[in-house]
C-alpha cells in the first residue's frame, strides 16, 4: 500500500521496512514533530484548562 507523506506529498510504501513511516524520510518526521512544538498544528477543540484558574479549597497554596 502507498501513502503520502504528511509534510511534502511524496509516495511511501507503508510496511515495516519504510522506518519513517508515514513520512519518507527523517527530515519531514523532524519537520512535523517542530511544527507540533511550535503549536503549528492544533488538534481541535476547547482547550483542556479551565477558564478558573484558582486553585480548590484545601489545596496546598491555596489562598
Amino acid at each position: 500500500m502507498e501513502v503520502a507523506c504528511p509534510h511534502c506529498g511524496k509516495k511511501v510504501q507503508w510496511n515495516e521496512r519504510q522506518r519513517w513511516r508515514p513520512f519518507c524520510s527523517e527530515r519531514c518526521r523532524l519537520i512535523d514533530l517542530g511544527q507540533w512544538a511550535n503549536e503549528e498544528h492544533r488538534i481541535p477543540g476547547d482547550d483542556a484548562q479551565a477558564e478558573d484558574d484558582t486553585l480548590p479549597a484545601g489545596y496546598p497554596d491555596a489562598s
